[in-house]
């Protein structure tokens, strides 16, 4: 049904597909059965209805391949989506060799020729090429792929089942972690749709909130910039804003490592972690940070001011092991209250951020409220089934501002742009502040001078 192809373009106009000319590539070598050659079809029929199609939006080409290279549906042919998916559904399969160099030399040399009706280069328009493949091929791909990448065409590769992933890896391009894909059967390279229909996306990125912009969100094409309100100025890097100069920090971070989590989740969470880390002024003299990991035991990472730089830091955050056990939340508070602070600097604002995924096995409400006590700023940050309660008791006050929940953890990033850790420096006020007490000084100052006056013009009287 139409509605399953939506996704990009029910997304109240905030995305478009950029103009491209877009070729797939896909194997159809005998290792690929006959039922799953139709679920790479019903892939990219889903790919394309979420595409804006046309001739001066995106053309959609389609190279089929085994033994030989065949040009099935060429940049020019068909105008509509529903040409092409009727066009792609009667693709019919090779079932021969895996000549996946051939294809893709087939591809820059005819398929993305103007003769085919890919644009001139001179109308700057992307040339994308996805490759489907479940093989290791016959011929060489690392040399072919080279020059298709080097005459600007961005490859994506799909690897499927026993693929060799080294294949994968010479034919995309940089960065790989964005342009190489991975699924164990056609059965679920469904899942894919809407990866690909968010690479081909121009998105309103201010619209959507996929920024990281402490106030002021500016949209440019594929785009955005950042700016501050009135009285603000935009930092040095490009995101934040400040009225005074940045404050010195010490920030600890108290990670659930808990068995509920998952390794593949925790590996989120360290990357979670580092995006903040990213936002802060790390140095000797500015932002110190500290790594608290627990579970039924709580274990420090690191203390604070063990590392005085960005790359140490997130190096260190990249290697914490998973503990991967219990839930022992209100100790672990405790840690952070008694040892982690209990070494910071005098004088020195103190944030803690406590990350969990389920209820607290112990009671946390003694060392929740110590923390706050002790003027901590405390931000709780839940997933999944953390429990809403709990967060509430650990997040200073306004909780609004200090209190971060998602339903999944693919979603954390989310929260990591919102999460800002700003404070001014109380021993140096900003020039605005003084301004402010040197005007209310003035005015009391005034003020005490006209009741004095007054008293006198009475006693003269």
């Amino acid at each position: 049904t139409p509605s399953k192809f939506c996704s990009i373009e029910s997304t109240a106009g905030l995305c478009k597909t950029r103009p491209t000319d877009l070729v797939f590539i896909i194997d159809s070598s005998r290792s690929v059965r006959p039922s799953e050659f139709e679920q790479v079809k019903v892939f990219l029929a889903k790919v394309i209805e979420g595409l804006d199609v046309g001739p001066n939006a995106t053309r959609v080409g389609v190279v089929n391949y085994a033994s030989r290279v065949k040009n099935e549906v060429s940049l020019k042919t068909h105008r509509t989506k529903a040409a092409l998916v009727r066009a792609v559904t009667k693709i019919e399969p090779l079932s021969t060799g895996t000549m996946t160099g051939l294809a893709i030399q087939f591809a820059q040399n005819v398929a993305f020729s103007e003769i085919e009706g890919a644009r001139t280069k001179s109308q700057d328009i992307s040339r994308v090429a996805i490759i489907v493949t479940d093989g290791r091929p016959q011929d060489n791909v690392r040399d072919v792929a080279l020059r298709a990448r080097e005459a600007g065409i961005e490859i994506f590769a799909i690897g499927v089942g026993r693929v060799d992933m080294n294949t994968l890896k010479q034919m995309a391009s940089d960065p790989l972690d964005d342009h190489v894909d991975y699924v164990e059967s056609y059965s679920v390279i469904e899942k894919l749709t809407k990866k690909f229909q968010e690479a081909l996306c121009v998105s309103d990125l201010c619209a959507t909130g996929d920024h990281d912009c402490e106030q002021v969100c500016i949209s440019t094409p594929g785009s955005y910039k950042c700016a501050c309100k009135d009285g603000f100025t935009l930092k040095d890097d490009g995101r934040t804003c400040s009225a005074c100069s940045s404050a010195a920090t010490d920030v600890v971070f108290v990670i659930d490592g808990s068995k509920s989590v998952r390794p593949e989740n925790f590996e989120l969470v360290k990357k979670w972690i580092n995006q903040i880390i990213d936002k802060l002024d790390v140095s000797d003299l500015k932002a110190h940070v500290g790594l608290v990991q627990y579970s039924s035991t709580v274990r420090e990472e690191f203390p604070l001011g063990r590392y005085n730089n960005k790359k140490d830091l997130k190096d260190a955050v990249k290697k914490m092991a998973y503990m991967e056990r219990g839930t022992m939340t209100g100790q672990a508070l405790n840690f952070m209250v008694e040892n982690s602070f209990g070494r910071s600097r005098p004088g020195v604002a103190k944030v803690g951020i406590v990350f969990t995924d389920g209820r607290s096995q112990d009671y946390i409400g003694d060392a929740a409220k110590k923390a706050k006590d002790n003027g901590y700023k405390m931000y709780a940050v839940g997933v999944g089934n953390a429990v809403e309660n709990e967060l509430k008791e650990i997040a200073s006050e306004p909780t609004a501002d200090h209190y971060f929940y998602t339903a999944d953890f693919k979603t954390m990033n989310q929260i990591a742009k919102k999460l800002q850790i700003n404070f001014c420096d109380e021993e140096k006020p900003c020039e605005c502040d003084s301004l402010v007490k040197f005007q209310k000084k003035v005015e009391s100052a005034l003020q005490n001078m006209s009741k004095r006056i007054a008293l006198l013009e009475n006693k003269i009287v």
